[in-house]
Protein backbone atom coordinates (compact mmCIF):
# COMPACT_ATOMS: atom_id res chain seq x y z
CA UNK A 1 0.00 0.00 0.00
CA UNK A 2 1.48 3.18 -0.85
CA UNK A 3 0.81 6.09 1.33
CA UNK A 4 2.20 9.61 2.05
CA UNK A 5 4.25 9.90 5.14
CA UNK A 6 2.38 11.47 8.45
CA UNK A 7 4.18 14.59 9.22
CA UNK A 8 1.77 16.57 10.92
CA UNK A 9 3.93 16.11 14.34
CA UNK A 10 7.13 17.61 12.68
CA UNK A 11 8.13 21.23 13.18
CA UNK A 12 7.95 24.23 10.80
CA UNK A 13 11.94 24.67 9.76
CA UNK A 14 13.65 26.42 7.12
CA UNK A 15 14.53 23.79 4.41
CA UNK A 16 17.14 24.17 1.51
CA UNK A 17 17.98 21.76 -1.05
CA UNK A 18 20.55 22.03 -3.96
CA UNK A 19 20.78 19.56 -6.46
CA UNK A 20 23.21 19.32 -9.80
CA UNK A 21 24.19 17.82 -12.90
CA UNK A 22 25.10 18.57 -16.15
CA UNK A 23 24.23 17.30 -19.90
CA UNK A 24 26.95 16.72 -22.02
CA UNK A 25 26.89 18.54 -25.49
CA UNK A 26 29.09 18.31 -28.89
CA UNK A 27 31.75 20.62 -28.88
CA UNK A 28 29.64 22.35 -31.68
CA UNK A 29 26.72 22.74 -29.98
CA UNK A 30 28.91 24.08 -26.80
CA UNK A 31 30.03 26.99 -29.52
CA UNK A 32 26.32 27.57 -30.62
CA UNK A 33 25.32 27.83 -26.83
CA UNK A 34 28.31 30.61 -26.01
CA UNK A 35 27.34 32.40 -29.72
CA UNK A 36 23.48 32.88 -29.03
CA UNK A 37 22.90 30.81 -32.06
CA UNK A 38 20.60 27.57 -31.32
CA UNK A 39 17.46 28.45 -33.48
CA UNK A 40 14.90 27.73 -30.86
CA UNK A 41 16.07 30.72 -29.00
CA UNK A 42 17.99 31.21 -25.35
CA UNK A 43 18.47 27.61 -24.10
CA UNK A 44 19.70 28.76 -20.65
CA UNK A 45 16.35 31.23 -19.64
CA UNK A 46 14.39 28.96 -20.76
CA UNK A 47 15.92 26.30 -19.21
CA UNK A 48 15.55 28.62 -16.08
CA UNK A 49 12.22 29.21 -16.12
CA UNK A 50 11.56 25.61 -16.87
CA UNK A 51 13.17 24.64 -13.73
CA UNK A 52 11.45 27.48 -11.82
CA UNK A 53 7.70 25.80 -13.20
CA UNK A 54 8.63 22.56 -12.59
CA UNK A 55 10.10 23.43 -8.67
CA UNK A 56 6.09 24.80 -8.21
CA UNK A 57 4.86 21.58 -10.19
CA UNK A 58 6.83 18.70 -8.38
CA UNK A 59 3.73 17.11 -6.09
CA UNK A 60 1.40 16.79 -9.18
CA UNK A 61 3.90 14.70 -11.29
CA UNK A 62 5.95 12.76 -8.30
CA UNK A 63 2.68 11.12 -6.19
CA UNK A 64 3.66 10.70 -2.62
CA UNK A 65 5.70 14.32 -2.43
CA UNK A 66 3.96 16.25 0.00
CA UNK A 67 2.97 19.93 -1.64
CA UNK A 68 5.06 22.58 -0.06
CA UNK A 69 5.05 26.72 0.04
CA UNK A 70 8.52 27.20 -2.12
CA UNK A 71 9.84 30.25 -0.42
CA UNK A 72 12.54 30.85 -3.59
CA UNK A 73 14.56 29.04 -6.07
CA UNK A 74 17.71 29.79 -7.43
CA UNK A 75 18.77 27.82 -10.83
CA UNK A 76 22.82 28.49 -11.86
CA UNK A 77 23.31 27.05 -15.38
CA UNK A 78 27.69 27.36 -17.01
CA UNK A 79 28.36 26.23 -20.08
CA UNK A 80 31.39 24.48 -19.92
CA UNK A 81 33.77 22.68 -22.03
CA UNK A 82 31.60 19.66 -23.15
CA UNK A 83 27.85 20.80 -21.89
CA UNK A 84 26.57 22.61 -19.37
CA UNK A 85 26.57 22.42 -15.65
CA UNK A 86 22.54 23.08 -13.53
CA UNK A 87 22.47 23.47 -9.91
CA UNK A 88 18.83 24.20 -8.65
CA UNK A 89 18.28 25.59 -4.84
CA UNK A 90 15.50 25.67 -3.54
CA UNK A 91 14.43 27.12 -0.10
CA UNK A 92 10.81 26.24 2.14
CA UNK A 93 9.76 27.04 5.97
CA UNK A 94 7.64 23.96 6.25
CA UNK A 95 7.65 20.05 7.97
CA UNK A 96 9.26 18.47 5.11
CA UNK A 97 12.37 18.64 2.84
CA UNK A 98 12.70 19.90 -0.65
CA UNK A 99 14.83 17.71 -2.07
CA UNK A 100 12.35 16.02 -4.78
CA UNK A 101 11.51 19.80 -5.59
CA UNK A 102 15.18 20.51 -6.41
CA UNK A 103 15.92 17.39 -8.44
CA UNK A 104 12.80 17.58 -10.36
CA UNK A 105 13.28 21.20 -11.05
CA UNK A 106 16.91 20.36 -12.41
CA UNK A 107 15.83 17.80 -14.04
CA UNK A 108 13.77 19.68 -16.37
CA UNK A 109 16.30 22.13 -16.64
CA UNK A 110 18.41 19.54 -18.20
CA UNK A 111 16.00 17.96 -20.57
CA UNK A 112 14.74 21.65 -21.52
CA UNK A 113 18.56 21.84 -22.43
CA UNK A 114 18.47 18.97 -24.52
CA UNK A 115 15.07 19.73 -26.20
CA UNK A 116 16.59 23.32 -27.41
CA UNK A 117 19.67 21.97 -29.28
CA UNK A 118 18.21 18.12 -30.16
CA UNK A 119 18.82 19.06 -34.08
CA UNK A 120 22.15 19.94 -32.56
CA UNK A 121 23.21 16.95 -30.95
CA UNK A 122 21.42 14.48 -33.59
CA UNK A 123 23.74 12.10 -35.77
CA UNK A 124 22.92 11.32 -39.26
CA UNK A 125 20.84 8.41 -38.18
CA UNK A 126 18.69 11.09 -35.88
CA UNK A 127 19.94 9.59 -32.79
CA UNK A 128 22.07 11.50 -30.11
CA UNK A 129 25.55 9.43 -29.19
CA UNK A 130 27.29 12.52 -27.69
CA UNK A 131 24.43 13.48 -25.73
CA UNK A 132 23.99 12.43 -21.91
CA UNK A 133 22.54 13.62 -18.61
CA UNK A 134 25.04 13.04 -15.65
CA UNK A 135 25.71 13.42 -11.90
CA UNK A 136 22.60 14.21 -10.96
CA UNK A 137 23.15 14.20 -7.24
CA UNK A 138 21.88 16.18 -4.24
CA UNK A 139 24.70 18.52 -2.90
CA UNK A 140 23.29 19.93 -0.13
CA UNK A 141 20.33 19.10 2.37
CA UNK A 142 19.82 21.09 5.50
CA UNK A 143 17.51 22.49 8.00
CA UNK A 144 17.79 25.80 10.02
CA UNK A 145 15.86 26.67 12.60
CA UNK A 146 12.83 29.67 12.67
CA UNK A 147 14.05 32.49 13.69
CA UNK A 148 11.84 34.65 16.09
CA UNK A 149 11.16 38.61 15.11
CA UNK A 150 12.98 39.59 18.06
CA UNK A 151 16.43 37.44 16.52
Amino acid sequence: MQRMVDISDKERVVRIATASGRIRLREDTVAKLRNKEIKKGDVLACAEVAAIMAVKKTPEVIPLCHPVNIDAVEVSLSILEGGVRAAVTVKSVGKTGVEMDALYGLSVALLTIWDMVKSEEKDETGNYPHTSIEGVVVERKEKQPLLTPAE
